[in-house]
């Protein structure tokens, strides 16, 4: 008698190497910022050694954004990324959430520029949406945090 075992949808394609697992994680951490690290760093209260671009629509923006951000939308970064921003000062980009590429196509376009760039992974959304402060065009904001994405009764989520 022959006993077939059935592989699950997850070890169907084998894991990578450790190797190629550290070289694949390593690069998306060179190319990616999350929104607490973002946050922890520009509240530390001194220069955070890059500065953040909010690459939306100014109707967008004006509903929403970072504090001490840079306003520029992705249409126009060919034409004003020179003007706005210095290329020895890394940039961290970022649109509207997860189910949005603006951050990274911003963050390419400034690339091919030749800039510095990491894309803010959760975008405004997790923004808000972990109880950080925001501005409107009406004035200041803040809600408070999602207990799905940031814990509630921390300083950080310990990762």
């Amino acid at each position: 008698m022959t006993t077939t075992t059935q592989v699950n949808s997850v070890l169907r394609t084998p894991p990578a190497s450790p190797a190629a697992a550290a070289a694949y994680f390593a690069a998306g951490l060179a190319f990616h910022a999350d929104v607490s690290d973002v946050a922890a760093a520009l509240a530390d209260g001194g220069d955070p050694g890059f500065v953040v671009l909010d690459s939306r629509s100014t109707a967008s923006w004006d509903q929403g954004h970072i504090p001490g951000a840079i306003h520029l939308p992705t249409a126009l970064i060919p034409e004003q990324a020179e003007r706005l921003l210095d290329k020895s000062v890394p940039v961290v980009t970022y649109c509207w959430g997860p189910g949005c590429n603006g951050g990274a196509r911003a963050a390419l376009a400034l690339a091919q520029l030749g800039y510095q760039v990491k894309e803010m992974l959760g975008g405004f959304e997790y923004w808000v949406r972990e109880g950080f402060a925001y501005e409107t065009w009406e004035g200041a904001g803040k809600k408070d945090a999602d207990p799905l994405t940031a814990p509630v009764d921390a300083e950080d989520c310990g990762c």
